[in-house]
C-alpha cells in the first residue's frame, strides 16, 4: 500500500495539535508496513528522517499545463483573517488579526514554475493554498500510489487535485472545523473549502465521535461515509525531567494551549480565583499565546491574582515536557476541542488532568476529572480536590496511565489501513 499524504505542519515546526497528530499516525503507518510519503509547503531540514518528507517548494510545476492554469481558474480566492485559522503561529497572530478580509485579483505571476511557501499562516494563505494544490498534482503524476490522504482544510484542496490527477481514491482526515475554531460565525469560504473536502472524498475520518456528529450534521455528509478513530499519544522517555526543581514551594496547576475562545482559558482563570480563595499556596500557569492573551493578563490583574499567576509564552518540544514535569494538575477546559492530545501527554507525565466534558478526548479518557467548560464551580472543586487528597490523585494517576499506555498511533494506524483498503478494494 503507497499513500501519499498531505498536510500543513511536521514536528517540529508546529503551532498546535495537527502536526503531532501527523507525525504519530504517519510513524505508526510505517510500522504497519505502509509505503507513506507525507507532503508539506515547507520543510526545513531538520524533520524526522524515519519519514519520507517532501518539501512543496522544492517542485517545479509544469506551468505550460493547461490543467494547471484549468484548476487555478476554477477555484475562488479570498484572503482571511488569521482569526479563521486553526493553528496559527504567535507572531504572526497578533499581525495578521488586524487585516479585513478582502478579495484579491490573482495576475499572471503565480504561475511560477517553482514556489516557495512559506509555510506558515499568513496573509496570503489562500494563495498558498492554491499553490499547494497545483504542486499536489505534479507530485501525485510523478508517483504510483493507491491512496491520497489530507489532513486539515489547508491541505484538502491539494488532496483533491493529487486524487483528481492520478484517479485514485480521497481520504480527508478532520483535525478541526470552521464550528470549532469560530462557533457559530463561521466564514463561509473556509466552511465552502471544508465541505468541498468532504463531498469529494471517499472516506472521512473524524478524530472523536463529538467531531463526528458535527461533520454530518452541520456539513451534510452521510453517516456511512463518516468513520471515527481516535488519536494516541507519542510515548516518550520523559525520566530526563522527573525531580525537576521548580523553584517554588507551592503546588502548580497548568493550563497549555493557544490563548483562544476555543481552549477555554477565561474558565480557567476565573477557576483559579476560586482555588486561591481557599488556598493561597496555589500557582497557576497558562502557556501559550493567542488572541485573548492581554484580555487574559488585565483579568488576572484585576482580580488580584498576579502574584499567584504566570503566563509562560509559546511553549513546544522538551519545553512541554519541563512543564508537565513541574506540575501537580493540568487543566483543559475547552469549549469546544475535536480531540485534545495534550491530556494524555500530561498523564503520561505522571499528572492527574481535568478536562471539559466537551471534549473528544473524554471520550475514550475514563481516568480523569470531567466538567462542563463553563461550570467554574466544578472546575475548581476538581482542582482542588488532586490537589489536595493525595489518594485521589495518585489513583487518577496510575489508572489513567495504564490507559494511555493503551492508546497507540499503532493501533490508531491499524484502523486507518483498514480504511485504505475498504476505498481501494471498491
Amino acid at each position: 500500500m503507497k499513500v501519499l499524504m498531505f498536510g500543513w505542519e511536521f514536528p517540529p515546526h508546529i503551532t498546535g495539535g495537527l502536526g503531532t497528530a501527523c507525525f504519530g499516525l504517519t510513524k505508526g503507518l510505517l510500522n504497519s508496513g505502509v509505503d507513506v510519503t507525507f507532503v508539506v509547503p515547507k520543510a526545513y531540514g531538520d524533520e524526522s528522517k524515519d519519514v519520507r518528507l517532501v518539501n512543496a517548494s522544492d517542485v517545479t510545476i509544469d506551468v505550460r499545463n493547461q490543467v494547471f492554469k484549468e484548476y487555478w481558474e476554477q477555484l475562488k480566492y479570498i484572503e482571511i483573517d488569521s482569526i479563521l485559522i486553526p493553528y496559527v503561529s504567535d507572531d504572526e497572530f497578533y499581525r495578521i488579526t488586524r487585516s479585513r478580509i478582502h478579495h484579491t485579483e490573482i495576475n499572471d505571476s503565480v504561475f511560477s514554475a517553482n514556489y516557495k511557501f512559506s509555510g506558515k499562516y499568513g496573509q496570503n494563505l489562500m494563495e498558498e493554498v492554491k499553490r499547494y494544490a497545483l504542486v499536489a498534482a505534479q507530485i501525485a503524476a510523478e508517483g504510483d500510489y493507491d491512496v491520497i490522504h489530507a489532513h486539515d482544510w489547508l491541505a484538502y484542496e491539494a488532496g483533491i487535485a493529487a486524487a483528481k490527477a492520478i484517479q485514485k481514491p480521497l481520504v480527508v482526515h478532520i483535525h478541526a472545523t470552521e464550528f470549532d475554531r469560530s462557533g457559530e460565525n463561521v466564514n463561509q469560504t473556509v466552511y465552502d473549502i471544508e465541505r468541498r473536502g468532504m463531498e469529494m472524498a471517499n472516506k472521512v475520518i473524524a478524530v472523536s465521535n463529538l467531531t463526528r456528529n458535527v461533520v454530518i450534521n452541520r456539513y451534510g455528509v452521510h453517516p456511512d461515509k463518516v468513520v471515527t478513530i481516535h488519536n494516541a499519544v507519542e510515548p516518550s522517555d520523559k525520566s530526563d525531567y522527573y525531580g525537576l526543581e521548580r523553584g517554588v514551594k507551592e503546588k502548580t496547576v497548568t493550563f497549555l494551549g493557544r490563548i483562544t475562545f476555543q481552549k477555554g482559558p477565561d474558565y480557567f482563570i476565573e477557576a483559579a480565583n476560586k482555588v486561591l480563595k481557599k488556598d493561597k499556596n496555589v500557582r497557576f500557569v497558562m502557556a501559550g499565546s493567542g488572541d485573548m492573551l492581554n484580555k487574559m493578563i488585565k483579568r488576572v490583574a484585576a482580580l488580584g491574582i498576579a502574584n499567584r499567576f504566570h503566563f509562560t509564552g509559546f511553549l513546544q518540544g522538551a519545553e512541554v515536557d519541563q512543564m508537565f514535569a513541574l506540575s501537580d494538575v493540568y487543566v483543559m477546559p475547552s469549549v469546544s476541542e475535536p480531540f485534545g492530545i495534550s491530556p494524555l501527554e500530561a498523564i503520561s507525565s505522571n499528572v492527574p488532568v481535568v478536562i471539559s466534558k466537551q471534549s473528544g478526548v473524554s471520550e475514550i479518557l475514563h481516568y480523569a476529572l470531567k466538567t462542563d467548560f463553563w461550570d467554574i464551580d466544578a472546575l475548581a472543586d476538581s482542582i482542588y480536590g488532586l490537589l489536595h487528597y493525595e489518594g485521589l490523585s495518585k489513583m487518577f494517576v496510575a489508572l489513567g496511565k495504564k490507559e494511555v499506555e493503551a492508546m497507540k498511533w499503532d493501533y490508531a494506524a491499524a484502523k486507518v489501513l483498514d480504511v485504505y483498503f475498504s476505498i481501494v478494494n471498491n
